[in-house]
């Protein structure tokens, strides 16, 4: 089938370009400037519909990085309104086609959830109370809200710590637990709800070929981690000691107070209940298999 990718230069979206092909659908990237693809410019809310007519699938993974730089108020604006006004835009342009894609899949994130503890969340548990993370995934699940009225399937879904050595936040980690500073971060007690980048896109794929699956989907592992339970896995995996904590000190100096307690301190224990229910079975269930299988 032709599938339509949004973001797919990102780790996701090259990953997922990759699996599709492999099995021999053709992939339309939907790109900004001059790179061959779908034409599309959500700042300016200009998007080539026509190329999109008989598009079977679109996955729809763009967006402002949400851990790259400090949450200024220009940062933040800039995370809510490349996620919330993108999807407007694309669900408007398929909505708007004469012959429309079977499914959307658009990204969201567990972020949903807000900071919960060690509640365990589903896709039926009620959103936080409110929350900068919250508030963008609503509005971002919302913005589809064209497509799905008319009458394209449509799914959400709720990523969470993608893991990759080829980027996102495992890359990142590598670096100062192989030099011997890697630990846990605050208590160690709040949940990281991982998932690998195999299983992310197994789960992307299997949100296109599975009829059943549409609105919210928690692409999460079935068995999340603590951040202490994490830290012990990722230095086993790499041979190295994990007996000190991470300073937040330095972090927080570089990228600001919030930002470092949404994406660090906090956490939720999010399991991946309509996956699992529609019958996809995961590659990598249990944190240390997922880090051996990624040869760190």
């Amino acid at each position: 089938m032709d599938v339509a990718i949004t973001g797919s230069s990102g780790l996701i979206g090259t990953a997922l370009a990759t699996a599709l092909r492999a099995r021999g659908d053709v992939v339309i990237p939907v790109v900004r400037g001059d790179g061959r693809g779908v034409r599309w410019d959500p700042a300016a809310g200009t998007i080539d519909a026509e190329a999109l007519e008989g598009v079977a699938a679109i996955v729809h993974l763009a967006g402002e990085g949400i851990g790259e730089k400090k949450w200024t108020p220009e940062q933040k604006q800039a995370i809510r309104d490349s996620r919330v006004d993108g999807t407007t835009l694309l669900a408007n342009a398929l909505a708007g086609l004469d012959r429309r894609p079977q499914v959307l899949v658009s990204g969201s994130a567990i972020g949903w959830y807000g900071n919960r503890g060690d509640e365990e969340l589903t896709e039926t548990s009620p959103p936080p109370p409110s929350g900068f993370l919250a508030d963008v995934c609503t509005e971002w699940e919302a913005a589809t809200a064209p497509a799905e009225a008319a009458g394209i399937r449509t799914v959400h879904l709720r990523t969470g710590i993608v893991l990759s050595r080829d980027g996102g936040a495992l890359a990142r980690m590598i670096t100062p637990f192989k030099l011997g500073v890697g630990g846990r971060i605050g208590s160690g007690n709040q949940y990281m709800s991982w998932i690998s980048i195999d299983d992310e896109v197994g789960a992307i794929l299997h949100a296109i070929d599975t009829p059943s699956v549409h609105g919210a989907v928690n692409a999460t592992a079935p068995n999340p981690a603590t951040n202490r339970e994490f830290t012990k896995a990722l230095g086993h995996a790499l041979h190295r000691p994990t007996l000190l904590p991470t300073p937040l000190t330095p972090l927080k100096l570089v990228y600001g107070r919030e930002l470092v307690r949404n994406l660090l301190v906090d956490g939720q224990k999010v399991l991946p209940a309509q996956l699992l229910a529609s019958g996809y079975e995961f590659q990598h269930p249990e944190l240390a298999g997922a880090l051996d299988a990624m040869d760190l």
